[in-house]
Formats: structure tokens, sequence, C-alpha cells
């Protein structure tokens, strides 16, 4: 743990821990989880002229997870130095301060150090890989959002830079959206009912919920056609449903769309085709 161990002694008093809460019955998740807290946190601190000057999150992508499944994503940071770079680290933080008693999740590397990589004598990109665990790390629906990244590096002249927001992710809840519409087939000048569900992933419960009060559009797409056209918005209900009803005119299909929140991904439905006779 070279770098995470050279950039403590820098800061002066950085000190960063994962505390295991131990269950106390097996399967009650609401006992077991780790609860990351820093100590002493070290204030944005820069020595010389190295600069942080780019931070990759997931590719830009959201980070998207699940009930059950983990997920791996990348954190990058470039930066540059006349003398060059020789490493750094980085995690994704959650909280409103950077204090002990005000983080309430970390998603940290098991890496022991960044990766770096040279584009020039001065710049390198130093990258870690992190896997998010939504059954430990994710264990309640409040840690949805914006996460901040905490990011050092350091030059091979002994400059330094720390930062507490050196960029921000957005870790959500994954969604899903099913469509039926009825009957198939239907009289043309009839109408046709079509319902649904939208549901997002609990962390608190590893299960899907309906997301409630939400906007979702009606969709239609004509047969032989490449593009829905959205056809009117429904809310969902107390639990996540869907239903409405609309007049058959022709053939195609139907779906749901949603277009997403902070912490929900936009998600659509497979079209279901109806057949207007």
């Amino acid at each position: 743990m070279r770098i995470r161990a050279t950039v403590a002694a820098v800061s002066g008093a950085l000190a960063l821990s994962a505390l295991a809460v131990p269950a106390a019955q097996a399967g009650d998740r609401s006992d077991y989880r780790v609860s990351p807290f820093v100590a002493n946190a070290q204030q944005d601190e820069i020595q010389g002229d190295i600069q942080i000057t780019k931070v990759v999150v997931n590719g830009g992508k959201d980070i998207v997870v699940g009930t059950t499944a983990a997920k791996t994503f990348s954190i990058a940071i470039t930066a540059t130095d006349p003398s060059g770079i020789e490493g750094g680290d980085q995690f994704l933080w959650h909280g409103t301060a950077f204090n002990e008693n005000d983080i309430d999740g970390a998603l940290i590397s098991e890496q022991e150090a960044a990766n770096c990589v040279q584009a020039s004598a001065t710049t390198s990109t130093c990258t870690v890989s992190v896997t998010v665990d939504p059954q430990v790390d994710l264990y309640k629906n409040a840690l949805a959002g914006t996460w901040k990244v905490w990011a050092s590096v350091y030059a091979n002249d002994g400059d330094y830079v720390f930062k507490e927001i050196a960029g921000t992710a957005r870790v959500q809840r994954a969604s899903t959206l099913t469509v039926n519409a009825a009957p198939e087939p239907v009289v043309k000048g009839k109408p046709i009912t079509v319902t649904g569900k939208l549901a997002r992933a609990n962390w608190e419960t590893s299960t899907y919920a309906g997301y409630t009060a939400q906007p979702v559009k009606l969709q239609f797409r004509k047969a032989g056609t490449t593009t829905y056209t959205t056809v009117k918005t429904v809310n969902t209900d107390s639990t996540g449903n869907l239903k409405t009803t609309v007049t058959a005119a022709s053939d195609g299909y139907w779906r749901w769309s949603f277009a997403g929140t902070s912490t929900t991904p936009a998600v659509s439905a497979a079209g279901d085709y109806v057949d207007v006779r």
C-alpha cells in the first residue's frame, strides 16, 4: 500500500478506515454493513504546481446498481506536473461533509494503488477499479444520487494535491418497466387498455418495489416504422402501476417510457404489438 501510505504521511493526518458491524443474526442485513468513516480528514491542499485536469467515473456514465449483482466501475484521474506524475489514489464518498460524522458511504478500490499511465512526460491518468456490492455497500436507499470523488495525486518532485471533491458521479437504483396492451387483436375504433408497472431496486430489502407518483409516457410505434410517438403521460399509482385507455387506430407497438430521475435511471418497456382489424 505504498501510495496510500505515502499520501497519508504527506497529508499529515488522513486516516481512512472501514468499520465492519457484525451481524446480530445470519441474514440480518440491517445489522451487517460496512460503515466507512474518515478520521482527522484533510482539507483540500496543494503543494507545488501539480494539477488535476480531468476526472472520469464509469466512463462518464451513471453507476446503476440492482439488488444482488455487484457492479464494477472505474475512477480515472488525469493530472499534470512539470516533473511528471508518480502516483495517486481515489474513491467515492457520500455525505454532507468530508468528516467521520457526516460521511455515510464510501466506495473504495481494493487495489494497492492507482494504475497510472503516462500520456506525456508531464501528464498521466491514474485509474482504480471499484466494485460496489448492493448487499453490503448500499445499505440504505438514501445513498442513491450524487457521490463525490476524493482524489490525491503526487508528483516525482514531491508536489501533491488533495481534493475532497475532485468530481462527482451518480449512483442509481436500477429500474424496470413492463407493458401490456389488450385486447389482442382488437377491432379498429375500439378501446385498448394499456397497463404496466414502474419499479426500482430497494437496497434495504433486496427487492424491486413500485416507484410511485412518477410521470411515464405512453408511446406508440406504427407497424412498419421505427419511431415511437408520445400519446399521453400517466402518473404511477401508490404501487407503481400504470393504466390508461386509448382508441385502436392501426397495427403497431405500445410501450411505456420513463425519463428517469437523479436517483433512478431512464427505462423503456419493450413494445407490445397489437393487431388492429
